[in-house]
């Protein structure tokens, strides 16, 4: 299974290990992808990550291998869901991150 990852750069700025997705696959990491290079860097790959680089319809009609989408933040603006959900496209994110950390900072702000 071929996995890409299209902006690997604003999620690991080089201080983590992306083996783990590896041991899942044949992993492709990019820092960033330009929008001209989206579809050719999404080759084959059959499960797609990113984080800002976005994924329109077009994009996904282009690519219609994709069987999984992985949105590396909270939201899912980069990716056109209604698309994928029509193409049986599963997409996830990731709903909720440093809440307690946050809420920490605050409280320590207050005192």
């Amino acid at each position: 299974m071929k996995i890409v990852v299209l902006d690997g750069y604003t999620e690991n700025p080089g201080d983590l290990s992306w083996d783990a997705l590896g041991n899942l696959g044949e992993l492709t990491v990019y820092d960033r992808t330009p929008a001209d290079l989206i579809v050719e860097r999404i080759g084959d790959a059959e499960i797609v990550y990113t984080n800002k680089t976005p994924l329109t319809k077009a994009t996904l009609d282009s690519c219609p291998q994709i069987r999984f989408i992985g949105v590396l933040a909270t939201g899912y603006n980069v990716v056109d869901v209604q698309a994928a959900k029509a193409k049986g496209i599963p997409v996830a994110n990731i709903p909720i991150y440093g809440t307690a950390a946050v809420a920490q900072m605050a409280i320590a702000l207050l005192l």
